[in-house]
């Protein structure tokens, strides 16, 4: 294996150099089942931010933006985005595999094991603090990083129409992204810079 392949396989803080696809598979791996219950977002974070240090917490933020707004599973996007990231085209593959074949045999079980002793209730109860859990961590998630992203009145009144007209009104993403990501970008805008000629 090249040395290139192998640049921060171990966890080091990775900004641009390559890691090994074994190293982006086994951490995509590892969020997939430390996320029992839910909280991918929140285990992505820990991982990606926190132990590996391959993005920063504004990319991050920037990446899971982008790929809750494009079409497909949030998760299996960010593994993409990460892993071509880290290794182009193959960490994403790598990062795909990683995040959903160990899953996938555990689902598989899971599956069988459900509908052969779902009416159990200690299994009732096992499910209901796995999803409790699971909310926890996203919580925290949004905590840690909104400290990063909601750092004056016009980020906190975004994140407050967005939540009020999607959280509480129901609304669907489509129609407030169509209202609210205008406003996003007119306030987001570079201002005060001259334009190079």
């Amino acid at each position: 294996m090249s040395e290139s392949a192998t640049v921060q396989g171990s966890g080091g803080g990775a900004t641009g150099g390559k890691v090994s696809l074994l190293t982006l598979a086994l951490a995509f791996n590892h969020i997939a089942v430390a996320s029992f219950g839910g909280g991918l977002s929140a285990w992505s974070r820990e991982v990606v931010v926190v132990q590996k240090k391959w993005m920063t917490d504004e990319e991050f933020l920037s990446a899971v933006t982008m790929c809750r707004i494009l079409p497909g599973a949030n998760q299996v996007n960010l593994a993409v985005f990460v892993g071509n990231k880290m290794a182009g085209v193959p960490g994403a593959l790598a990062a795909i595999v990683g995040l959903t074949f160990v899953p996938v045999l555990i689902v598989l079980a899971m599956g069988y094991g459900y509908f052969t002793f779902h009416h159990v209730p200690a299994l009732q109860d096992i499910l209901r603090g796995a999803a409790a859990a699971a909310v926890a961590l996203t919580f925290a998630m949004a905590i840690k990083t909104g400290k990063k992203c909601l750092g004056g009145p016009m980020p906190v009144v975004l994140f407050a129409a967005i939540f009020l007209l999607n959280g509480v009104l129901r609304w669907h993403l489509l129609p407030c992204l169509a209202l609210l990501a205008p406003v996003s970008l007119l306030w987001g805008w570079p201002r005060g810079q001259k334009r190079k000629s």
